[in-house]
This record gives C-alpha cells, structure tokens and sequence, in this order.
C-alpha cells in the first residue's frame, strides 16, 4: 500500500508541475499576442498619422538626373578652366613643347630607319636633327631672299596694279566714281596717320615678340633632340605617373596615339607640298611676281586645316589682282579651287585615310579655338591635338568594354544565384 501512495503522490506533483508549464507556455503566449497586438496597433497609429514626403521624391526623375550631370559638368569644366589658365600662364613652353612633339612625329621615321641601318641611337639623332633643322634653315633663307630680291619689283608692280584696279572699278558695272575711290584713299591715309604712334608701340612689342619667339625656338629644337634620343624611357616615366588601375589602358593607348599623330603630320606634310607645288607652278606660268615666297606661306598655312589653305589662297589672288589685273586674278582663283578640290576628295582622303580623317566642323571649331587660346601656334596644334583625342578616347572605351566582358563581376551580373540545372532537380522535388 505504501508503494501504491508513493506513486499516487509523484502523479499528482508531475500532473501539478504540466498544469503549471502549461499555465506558464499560456502565459508567454498571452504576453506575445498582446505585444503583437500592442505592435500592430502602434503601426496602424503610425500609418494612420499623416507622412511627410521625402524632397527627394518630389523633384521630378529627370530633374534629378539633370542635376547629377550637372554638377559634374561643372567639376569638369572648373578642371578644364584651371588647365587653361595654367597653360596660358606657360603658353610658350607649352607651345615650344608642341611643336617638338610634331617635329618629332616627322623626323621619329628617319631616327629608326637609320637605327636599323647599323647606327647608334645617339648619332642616328644627330643626322636626323642636324639634317632636318639645315632644311629648315635653308627654306627659310630662301624665302627672305626670294621677298627681298623682288620687293622693289613688287612696289613699281603693285603701284601699277593700284592704278589698273582703279581704272577697272572706273569702267566696271558697280558705279564706282572717282571721288568715292579718292575717299576710301583718303579714309586710308588718315587711318594711317593718326595710328602712327599705334605703330610704333607695336614695333616695340614686335621686339619682345622676337625674344619670344626666338625662346620657343631654342626649347623646341632641345626638346626635339631629347624626344628623338630618348622617346621611350620618357614616355616610360610619364606611365608611372598614372594610378595603377589605369596604367594598362593607358599603356595601350599611347602607341596609337602617336601612330596617329605620326600619320597626321607626314600625311600633312605632304598635301602641303603637293598644294605648294601646283600653286606656285601655276602662278608662276601665269606671271604673278614673288610665286616662289607664295608657295612657300602656302606650305606653311597648309598645317592648318581648312583655314590656312582659304587665307594662303587669298594671299595669291590679291597678290595676282594687284600686279597681273583682274583676269589673272580670275585665273589664280580658279586653280586655288581646283587645287582645294583636289585636296579634300582626293589627297586627304587617300594619304591620310581614316585613322586621322577629322570631321570639318570638328576642324573649324578646333582651329579656331586654338587660334583664340594660342594665336597661330594655337591653331596648328589644334587638329592634330582633336585627331590624337579621338583615337585615345575610342580605344579606351573598347578597352573598357573588354574588361567588362573579361570581369563579369563588374557589372554584378555574377553575383545573382545560378538557376538549378534541369538534371538536378532541387530537393523535395518529385
């Protein structure tokens, strides 16, 4: 009996203890539905309350995507803005700089066909430099010779041309009288009169402009020798000023780069001298004084592009209305346009091609640019600066874009879990 009491008794205490985890499992389970009923009603207070709006959601999506593009045009543009002060504070060196980077684009050539011909970097870039600034020399020589041979037959020339032009606008269709001819003189003389104090100060700065001019010389010729003898290791060192990152795409562009500048000057040179040769034969069988001088600026302004060859042009014409009369001058005109046709359909085209072809709006905006920023100097290193742009940007996109399909991690696209393969189906699947 006493066994049976025992037992009696430890089913009571096990049945009290269940009834009170019970009581107490019941217990957090009230506690829980008030607090969750404590939870929703706080979130239907809140949703209830009215919600102040986000600013941001209330501008419009193309407002805010304005404004993104916006503030970084203007990083941009403040960037390109010190740049340029910075340039105009250098503008000689730079410039200097420029034209020994075209210079060595044309003699780089020669350097490397003499190097595979047996000789060393260092004489190679001798014959090369001393050769090419002897040529140079000699052109111009010849062309202060050539104008001071003829000016006192260009004077005698041009009075005579003076008074034909005179008689042509006498007898021409226009209704040009005498005095009107006698008052744009007069205009003239007084113009020049009153300025004569203008010119003198300007004949001052033409002194200054010489010393420049002369210093942007002797840095390009340096920089010329030093680009020629040690290209490579130069343009080494400007790599390690890259950030790493960047190091390979630049690395790849700065060979197409200067393949591109090398073609733009060598293709250059030479419609300049095909342009200068036709010009200066054909007004010299015309009879127009001074071809040789003529041809020799028309070579000169061919660098420019577009603009060079339109005032190289007139250059000729006028000379030709002045000294040879009215129909020679018709004449002049008609083989500058038929030259001009000539280079633009079929010498850029063909001795340029498409690695370095610019379109002609790009060419006007850039030369002229270039002339405000730089004058002259300006203007010819504008286009082949826009040509070497162009190839740079193109291949650094493509690169980029190789590098994407290389990484599919950049784009995230790895990232997003792969589909179940049909062969395996997933668990729990029949």
């Amino acid at each position: 009996m006493p066994g049976i009491h025992g037992w009696l008794d430890r089913a009571k205490r096990g049945s009290a203890a269940l009834g009170e985890r019970r009581a107490q499992v019941q217990a957090r389970r009230d506690a829980e539905d008030a607090a969750d009923a404590e939870t929703e009603r706080a979130a239907e207070a809140r949703r209830a309350r009215p919600r102040t709006p986000d600013p941001s959601r209330a501008v419009p999506w193309g407002v805010r995507v304005a404004a993104e593009a916006g503030w970084r045009f203007l990083v941009l543009a403040a960037t390109v803005w010190v740049l340029m002060r910075v340039i105009g504070a250098v503008r000689l060196v730079v410039l200097a700089f420029a034209v020994a980077l075209l210079v060595t684009a044309l003699l780089q050539p020669t350097v490397a066909r003499l190097r595979r011909s047996g000789l060393s970097q260092g004489l190679a870039t001798a014959v090369t430099a001393i050769c090419g600034f002897v040529v140079l020399g000699l052109v111009g020589w010849f062309v202060v010779w050539q104008v001071l041979d003829n000016l006192d037959n260009l004077s005698g020339r041009l009075q005579e041309g003076i008074e034909e032009l005179k008689r042509w606008l006498l007898n021409s269709p226009f209704h040009v009288t005498e005095q009107q001819i006698s008052d744009v003189a007069k205009k003239l003389s007084d113009s020049i009169g009153t300025s004569s104090s203008e010119i003198t100060s300007k004949g001052l700065q033409g002194v200054t402009v010489l010393v420049e001019a002369l210093t942007g010389m002797l840095l390009a010729m340096f920089s010329t020798l030093f680009l020629l003898y040690d290209g490579k290791r130069i343009w080494q060192w400007t790599l390690k000023l890259v950030p790493a990152a960047a190091r390979p795409g630049v690395a790849g562009a700065g060979p197409r780069a200067w393949r591109t500048l090398t073609a733009y000057v060598r293709g250059t040179m030479i419609v300049a001298m095909i342009d200068a040769l036709f010009i200066g034969v054909g007004i010299y069988f015309l009879g127009v004084p001074l071809a040789v001088p003529i041809g020799v600026v028309i070579f000169l302004a061919s660098f420019v592009p577009l603009v060079g060859a339109v005032a190289s042009g007139a250059l000729a014409v006028v000379v030709a209305l002045v000294t040879q009369g009215v129909f020679t001058a018709l004449m002049v005109l008609l083989l500058v346009l038929l030259v001009q046709q000539l280079e633009g359909h079929v010498l850029q085209p063909f001795i340029l091609g498409r690695a370095v072809r610019v379109h002609p709006l790009a060419v006007v905006l850039a030369v002229a640019t270039g002339a405000t920023v730089a004058g002259i100097g300006g203007a010819v290193v504008a286009v082949p600066l826009v040509a070497v742009s162009n190839t740079v940007i193109g291949y650094l996109r493509a690169h980029a874009h190789d590098e994407d399909l290389e990484d599919p991690l950049a784009d995230g696209s790895a990232a997003a879990p792969e589909p179940e393969s049909p062969a395996t189906p997933a668990a729990g699947a029949p």
